[in-house]
């Protein structure tokens, strides 16, 4: 696919943000642009940008939760509602969390993804820890 063709899904400054060899703001584009979109959603806390307050994803409010079904149900749901709002170039198709064996306060969140454009699957797993409030 030529480059040309692909300018939709968008090129921007890379997350975290970087520096070249060269002096330069590294950049992301395409498919990599997306992915680091959906990271910096989900990493944002709802209410941490001053002039737009709404923009991030609620899991944040959920650090302290319990590690049980009902967390992971929650934490599926503010993800999906977050990536739906806040992310206009895909359509969710599936998310699923799961605790890791070895570190039982880290979720694994699954997210898989349709790029609206041009149709390409694609996914994802972002870490979230949770600790456990007793």
């Amino acid at each position: 696919m030529t480059d040309q063709v692909r300018d939709f899904l968008g090129v921007g400054w890379k997350f975290p943000l970087q520096v070249t060899p060269g002096g330069k703001i590294a950049q992301a584009r395409y498919e990599k642009r997306i992915e680091e979109s959906i990271y910096l959603i989900l990493s944002t806390a709802k209410g941490e940008r001053v002039m737009q307050p709404d923009f991030g994803c609620g899991i944040h409010d959920l650090v302290f939760a319990p590690n049980n079904a009902g967390t992971i149900a929650m934490v599926t749901q503010t993800v999906r509602k977050a990536l739906v709002a806040y992310e206009p170039r895909i359509d969710v198709l599936d998310i699923n969390a799961e605790t890791a064996p070895e570190q039982l306060n880290l979720l694994l969140i699954r997210i898989n993804y349709q790029i609206r454009s041009n149709n390409a699957l694609d996914n994802l797993v972002y870490p979230f820890y949770i600790r456990e409030g007793t």
